[in-house]
């Protein structure tokens, strides 16, 4: 892959994960520890240093892995960045949250040789989706919380969830009531979603991507109830007091594949994908810099 195009590396990790793969989860826990592998084995392809976070809670185990790109000027200020490497069950996970693993797998290949004022932590979190989702063994959680009980200094959390289906077709995007009123109709955006504390930060954020970008994107700063706002690892976070937000296609609002056998890497946009990918480091970059 080392001559490979953002689209054509993308397309590789969706393809590796969903396909080669395929459905990873609790149910299937040799596939669960084939993504693993993959995204080990890729990172310290790209020279990185990956730590394995083993935990177990309720009988259930998991690993989440992590990696470091420290900053020179202030390297205990953290913006971190997560995905979730796992499917739902029946589902090979192309897009929910393949695409975000990818773009997790490419963001580090972008920053690895980028001098960052502050430090850029990536991670990828196990056992995200259901029977796991907003219970104590969500990796994403055990995560959260023990980055609390250490104090790390994390000023924004960036969860990559369902990021590859784009479509220009009028009508194609859905939302909750009211909000259609206020937002485009058609699906070829990238959306910020926050809840009402991250409003700052998803607003900083979203200034830096549309300085470095001009793919179209959209935020939201709006309610946890909200069907869809919440709905990713960027809750874990919430939960323990940081500012967090989630990026994404807005999945079930636009993917009529969602969380079905159908989610194959067939249905994914990979040329747009990789332009939110590298706009989306730049953004990053460009906030290590300045601060959040």
């Amino acid at each position: 892959m080392a001559e490979a195009s953002t689209a054509q590396r993308l397309q590789a990790h969706v393809r590796e994960l969903a396909e080669v793969i395929g459905e990873r989860n609790l149910h299937r826990p040799e596939a669960l520890a084939a993504a693993q592998a993959y995204i080990t084995r890729t990172w310290q392809a790209q020279g990185h240093q990956v730590s394995e976070l083993p935990y177990q809670v309720g009988g259930v185990d998991g690993v989440n892995l992590q990696v470091d790109l420290p900053g020179r000027d202030l390297p205990t200020q953290l913006i971190l960045v997560g995905a979730h490497y796992d499917s739902v069950l029946g589902s090979p996970g192309a897009n929910d949250n393949g695409s975000g693993v990818a773009a997790l797998l490419e963001l580090s290949r972008l920053l690895r040789d980028r001098p960052l004022a502050r430090s850029v932590r990536l991670v990828a979190f196990t056992h995200e989706e259901p029977p796991h989702f907003f219970t104590e063994r969500q990796g994403s959680l055990v995560y959260a919380r023990a980055a609390r009980a250490r104090g790390d200094d994390v000023r924004l959390m960036i969860a990559l969830e369902t990021m590859g289906c784009f479509d220009d077709t009028p009508g194609s995007q859905h939302y909750p009531p009211l909000l259609r009123h206020f937002y485009p109709d058609r699906g070829n955006f990238i959306a910020l979603v926050s809840n009402l504390r991250s409003r700052r930060a998803m607003r900083r954020l979203a200034r830096a991507f549309a300085q470095v970008s001009d793919f179209p994107m959209q935020h939201l700063a709006t309610f946890a109830a909200v069907p869809g706002v919440a709905w990713s690892d960027h809750l874990s976070f919430w939960r323990q007091g940081y500012r967090a937000l989630m990026v994404t296609d807005t999945a079930f609002y636009r993917y009529a594949h969602y969380h079905s056998a159908s989610d194959t890497p067939d249905k994914l946009d990979y040329r747009r994908l990789a332009q939110v990918t590298e706009g989306l480091a730049e953004a990053i970059a460009l906030l290590a810099d300045q601060g959040v």
